[in-house]
């Protein structure tokens, strides 16, 4: 088996995007954004920064600086293209699931990267609702589908932890299903338990 074929495990939108990144936020540019989020920790490896401005609740610009793996650079180049013209609400709504199937796939060890591009970009939106002085309408009650496999949504998340006290993956796991389809969710699926536990 070639050596070089065994060595690259990611798709050609993968290594498309983590070769010719779109809309980076360099530091010359003379962009000002409306509202940025900043997710991840160099402790951990992978840190995002992204920058939106918003027009007649839209996004017209989003731009990012992403120190990381070719996962987290093609992640967050992807959620850019994704999310420019979009509305506010419809961005914010984003999953990593979203991404991961735009670029084709990530390997599972990879799948945090896609995790930070979607929480970066409702980081920004959020500041962009704080720089305005006005509640965002989409953080509290937003229904979002974390397993698309099971069709299990946040509020099931919430309502099984709430009403049958479960608060392991194991547990959840075993009750959903969820995970064992294609295992893009597990990683917002650990994420959105620990939000009640």
């Amino acid at each position: 088996m070639d050596k070089n074929k065994a060595d690259w495990v990611y798709t050609n939108i993968v290594k498309d995007h983590f070769m010719n990144p779109r809309n980076i936020w360099k530091k010359d540019d003379s962009f000002v954004p409306d509202g940025i989020g900043n997710v991840g920790s160099m402790a951990c490896g992978d840190q995002m920064k992204i920058g939106i401005t918003v027009e007649d609740g839209k996004i017209k610009q989003l731009k990012w600086k992403t120190y990381g793996c070719a996962s987290a650079i093609a992640s967050t180049s992807m959620i850019s293209e994704m999310a420019i013209g979009m509305t506010l609400e419809e961005a914010y709504h984003l999953t990593a699931h979203d991404i991961t199937s735009k670029l084709g796939s990530l390997p599972d060890n990879k799948l945090h990267c896609s995790v930070l591009g979607d929480d970066g970009l409702r980081g920004a939106i959020d500041d962009y609702f704080f720089n305005q002085d006005i509640k965002n309408p989409f953080n509290e009650n937003a229904l979002r589908m974390i397993c698309h496999c099971k069709n299990i949504t946040n509020r099931d998340v919430k309502d099984l932890h709430e009403q049958l006290g479960i608060d392991t993956l194991e547990s959840l796991k075993e009750i959903t299903g969820y995970g064992t389809v294609c295992g893009s969710c597990k990683e917002d699926m650990a994420k959105e338990l620990a939000k009640y536990i």
